[in-house]
């Protein structure tokens, strides 16, 4: 399965590479690099994906830091109104470049440096940064458990085989 933005020549490009580099010599071999080639881009998409949720995460912690500004004294008949404002300022802030700049400079003026929103970032997302992590630990231990395969192959049916001992 591949991602937005990712094409099909892309996939079969990096899927090529690996098969260079393996240079699988049987068909159990071509098994096993075929999915040391679809474990690399699990790989790659936990990464891509978990890039693209910090984004997502980025943005909420701007927004809480946004209320933590803009919601204090704010009566509860504007609440509702206030909310909205400050969804759209964080929305503005990861789509436009001069928000970006107005609102981090706002918001460092109040003590919400890069570092505070980046704890805040992490706060919010810790628990699927673990699933991220369980998941790509699993299939880097997978893709390693392949390579140590397509190398015990190898040992089995090098030059002078053992059963032919």
């Amino acid at each position: 399965m591949l991602l937005p933005g990712k094409s099909v020549q892309h996939s079969q490009g990096a899927a090529a590479q690996i098969f260079a580099d393996l240079a699988p010599r049987s068909a159990i071999e071509w098994l096993l690099a075929i999915d040391v080639a679809e474990s690399s881009w699990e790989i790659q998409r936990y990464r891509l994906l978990r890039h693209k949720l910090l984004d997502i995460y980025r943005q909420k912690a701007i927004e809480a830091a946004l209320r933590r500004i803009d919601l204090v004294g704010i009566g509860s008949e504007c609440q509702d109104e206030a909310e909205y404002y400050t969804l759209q300022n964080a929305l503005s802030w990861r789509i436009d470049p001069i928000a970006t700049s107005e609102i981090e400079t706002r918001l460092a003026a109040y003590g919400f440096d890069q570092h505070a929103i980046s704890t805040e970032v992490y706060v919010q997302a810790r628990e699927v940064l673990v699933l991220f992590e369980g998941l790509l630990n699993a299939a880097q231990t997978k893709r390693m458990l392949l390579l140590r395969e397509i190398r015990n192959q190898r040992f089995l049916s090098g030059p002078i085989s053992r059963s032919r001992l």
